[in-house]
């Protein structure tokens, strides 16, 4: 018995860069398995879609404050609502329209740093 297993040990040594490579090829089998997997999991995911976000953030908010373009009483300038201009408006001098030809009809002109204006 202890003969045999002196025997084992030494063909062991004898094919250790044998044993290694294989070792080494089994394991990158697996993680790619593991990887393919993990994958085919995330493939089969329902997109996220978030629609018209702004008007339903709060639902106290009037009818409109949820028109989509916002102008300023003492500028010439419209905006969309969720432009970063548009939140520093002041409420009090804020005006709202429904489309960007009302705001243009006011004499308003679309805003450089809004985009899609």
């Amino acid at each position: 018995m202890f003969n045999t297993i002196t025997k084992i040990i030494r063909l062991c040594k004898f094919y250790e860069k044998d044993i290694i490579f294989s070792a080494a090829i089994i394991l990158i089998a697996v993680i790619s398995f593991g990887l393919g997997r993990l994958s085919k999991i995330r493939e089969n995911r329902v997109p996220l879609t978030i629609e018209n976000l702004y008007n339903q953030t709060d639902p106290g908010l009037n009818q409109k404050q949820k028109q989509s373009i916002i102008a300023s009483k003492n500028g010439k300038k419209y905006h969309y609502a969720w432009c970063d201009s548009a939140s520093g408006i002041k409420d009090e001098n804020k005006i709202f329209f429904s489309t960007k030809e009302e705001a243009l009809a006011a004499g308003y002109t679309p805003a450089a740093n809004c985009k899609g204006l």
